[in-house]
């Protein structure tokens, strides 16, 4: 545990040495100024409190939408609130008009992270001078600081600006960062995320060649430009998340047998409900902030195409092999976006000597590499695509434009029959 994450857990714990003055709920209510101290950085966003009696709730912010506490209380200047869904805690202390505590994970071994917290205050710049960088860019960690294959990879970059003010997001083959948001302060970019995970510090400083030096959390260098100078500028392509995953053998049908999370069935392709039927196969975790992201889309296409044939199965890879761990998490997963198909676990990210990994459940499966990747199969149980990770509603055109292929993807597998629907190319 870090000195800061230490002090913080120190105010928490020692109410008695808090001035009387300070421990007074003398309202809490409204927007704050929030930082968290995620590897060394400290990441600023937006928070909101809403108290009625000993209640509370907390509210991030993922661009404007807000996530709510599950359940909260603020009582003699402590305020404790928890996020059941992302299996997180917030806990903090009123010390002389500013919130100061740690949040942390429920998983055992996890450690807090300082939080501090200040009345929001109104920031007004100058946008007279702001540089432009409203559009799609691409960026690579600069060959110093190259030490491993991930190192190599392109990642998009999607910005939008009004003045000096600025929105995006960061877009890997595994997804992306959620709504970075800031704008130009003293001719430096700065951007951040954090809405219960995530934690993203994003600092750019313009180049004279127009394209943007960047530091991400205050330790990692990037080069970023224009997607259309990327390859004059020696950046490669970033991989294709429909070609970046694959099965061994494409004419085969997509074989599994899990348990269904809740009632420990298990469901496998050879069911009757999944026979002659359009079904999407959906790799994820209720930890995973992207599978987060994709839900509601799928619950879409579910509400939207189930009648003319098609089969959604969720299926979980979790961070614990313990039913009372990940039925809970699994559980609000489920119930947070009315999610009306079964959810399956299928085994843990890392190897435990009770559970399989995906290379063990999944063993038809190439290169899987992201969190979440749906696989698209056609009425004959082929699989026809696969899609690795999920471009959230943070990247904008990017997301609109992926949920449309999507879309266009299943309509034209419903509309095939059995006979039909053979493998077309590599998935």
């Amino acid at each position: 545990m870090t000195k800061l994450i230490a002090a913080a857990a120190l105010v928490l714990a020692s109410s008695a040495a808090v001035p009387a003055r300070a421990q007074a709920p003398a309202g809490i209510n409204g927007l704050w100024d929030a930082v968290i101290v995620a590897g060394g950085a400290d990441v600023p966003f937006r928070f909101e409190i809403a108290t009625r009696g000993a209640q509370a709730e907390g509210f991030f912010f993922e661009g404007d939408r807000k996530i709510g506490s599950t359940s909260g209380s603020f009582a003699s200047g402590a305020l404790h609130l928890d996020y059941e869904f992302l299996n997180t805690m917030l806990e903090a202390r009123l010390v002389d008009g500013q919130l100061v505590g740690i949040y942390q994970n429920k998983r055992p071994g996890s450690r807090p992270q300082e939080v501090r917290m200040r009345r929001f205050t109104t920031v007004t710049s100058d946008s007279s001078d702001a540089p432009q960088v409203a559009g799609t860019w691409e960026m690579r960690r600069v060959q110093s600081e190259v030490s491993a294959p991930r190192d190599t990879r392109t990642w998009q970059v999607f910005l939008r600006q009004s003045g000096a003010e600025v929105a995006g997001s960061i877009l890997r083959v595994d997804g992306d960062t959620g709504t970075l948001v800031g704008g130009w302060r003293g001719g430096k970019l700065v951007l951040s995320h954090f809405a219960g995970e995530r934690p993203n510090l994003f600092e750019a400083e313009p180049n004279s060649d127009g394209t943007l030096a960047v530091t991400l959390n205050g330790n990692a260098h990037y080069l970023v430009v224009r997607s259309s100078e990327a390859r004059a500028k020696g950046i490669p392509e970033p991989p294709d998340p429909s070609r970046y995953t694959s099965v061994k053998d494409p004419t085969t049908p997509l074989q599994f047998a899990f348990p269904e999370v809740m009632t420990g069935k298990t469901i496998s392709n050879t069911d009757p409900q999944f026979r002659g039927k359009v079904v999407i196969f959906a790799i994820g975790g209720s930890w995973c902030p992207n599978c987060h992201d994709e839900a509601p889309f799928l619950a879409e296409l579910y509400r939207d195409y189930h009648a003319r044939g098609l089969e959604i199965v969720g299926v979980m890879f979790e961070n614990d092999p313990d039913p009372k761990v990940y039925r809970p998490r699994v559980q609000s997963f489920i119930k947070r976006y009315n999610l009306q198909y079964p959810m399956l676990y299928a085994g843990t990210t890392s190897p435990t000597p009770t559970s399989k990994t995906i290379a063990e459940a999944l063993p038809q499966i190439v290169n899987f590499g992201a969190y979440p990747t749906s696989i698209y199969l056609g009425r004959d149980g082929r699989v026809r695509s696969v899609h690795a990770g999920f471009a959230s509603p943070a990247t904008g055109e990017e997301h609109t434009r992926l949920k449309q292929e999507l879309r266009e993807l299943t309509e034209k597998l419903l509309a095939e029959s059995v006979q039909s629907s053979a493998p077309a190319g590599r998935p």
